[in-house]
């Protein structure tokens, strides 16, 4: 799967003073290297307020920063052969439960090994619509997260999912276990999220960022950790991660939000629950994945502990 791409434009609102300019697309564009990003400044690929700077030029709030990315050539998309699980197909969409450690989409210099060359190996009539690296991809999950995720399969029913998705009428549920006893058991966490001032690597609960609400039950406690449900209408990168580490309940193996742990070497978040409506129906579908065995068994070892 080839296709040849213009330039595409990133604009960015710095949100806070001091930054140097290198540093700053270092954080705002993770997807491409330091290297990268020295020769699009030389190059003048970058502005600042409509003008040319050098890669040190400290970076004032509400400046306005453009990059403009001239790819080198086609991207070639190889179909290959990675189990996933299909949970529901139909001629609209497909339902899948994507296992952890795999990233939803190809980025710069990374087009092997991503759900969407999994798909289109699965499913070849995905590659005759939408766009070329991330076709009828909808939403995302986290590379380390697992389990349910909706698929388009042809315009008119990703246009009908992403206005389903702005509308917040999509359902997303997740299993999460966190460091702590969270209580009261039931409640939501209400803060706006965006670009970490201090590590534009990672997000989190900034004034001037975007709003976002995570509803949470506790299902149980067990050993010092609470297994939570948790559920997003807002989905904020990173959403659910940030907001249980800000109240101080980070989640378990989150090594960038919370804490490394022997249990288990990704963060324990699960997409167990989804609900939409098909394209062309009034009547919602509603799909549930059981937690995958490696954080069945980090339960398991809790339990164990507890004993």
């Amino acid at each position: 799967m080839g296709q040849s791409r213009g330039p595409e434009t990133r604009q960015f609102s710095v949100t806070s003073d001091g930054d140097r300019l290198d540093k700053y697309l270092a954080g705002a564009c993770p997807d491409l290297s330091r290297s990268q990003i020295q020769k699009l400044i030389r190059t003048g690929d970058v502005r600042v307020n409509g003008t040319i700077v050098r890669p040190s030029a400290r970076l004032k709030k509400q400046d306005l920063v453009e990059v403009t990315i001239t790819p080198a050539g086609p991207v070639v998309i190889v179909p290959e052969e990675i189990p996933f699980e299909v949970v529901y197909e139909s001629k609209d969409i497909i339902v899948i439960d994507k296992p952890a450690g795999l990233t939803v989409y190809p980025g710069a210099g990374h087009t092997s090994h991503t759900l969407v060359n999994a798909l289109l190996k699965r499913f070849p009539d995905l590659e005759v619509f939408g766009n070329s690296l991330r076709p009828g991809i909808v939403h995302r999950l986290d590379k380390d997260t697992s389990g349910l995720m909706v698929i388009a399969r042809n315009e008119t029913a990703r246009q009908d999912l992403i206005n389903q998705f702005k509308l917040r009428s999509v359902v997303k549920g997740y299993m999460v276990l966190v460091r702590g006893k969270l209580m009261p058991g039931t409640g939501a966490i209400e803060a706006s999220l965006g670009r970490d001032p201090a590590n534009r690597q990672r997000m989190a609960v900034v004034s001037s960022g975007r709003p976002a609400r995570t509803d949470y039950r506790v299902v149980k406690y067990i050993q010092g950790c609470s297994l939570i449900e948790a559920f997003i209408s807002t989905g904020r990168t990173h959403q659910i991660r940030v907001h249980f580490a800000a109240i101080g309940f980070p989640i378990v193996g989150d090594a960038v939000y919370g804490f490394k742990t022997d249990l288990l070497h990704r963060q324990f978040l699960h997409s167990f629950y989804l609900r939409f409506k098909p394209p062309g129906s009034t009547e919602p579908l509603t799909f549930k994945s059981d937690l995958p065995e490696d954080l069945k068994t980090v339960l398991h070892r809790l339990t164990l502990r507890s004993a």
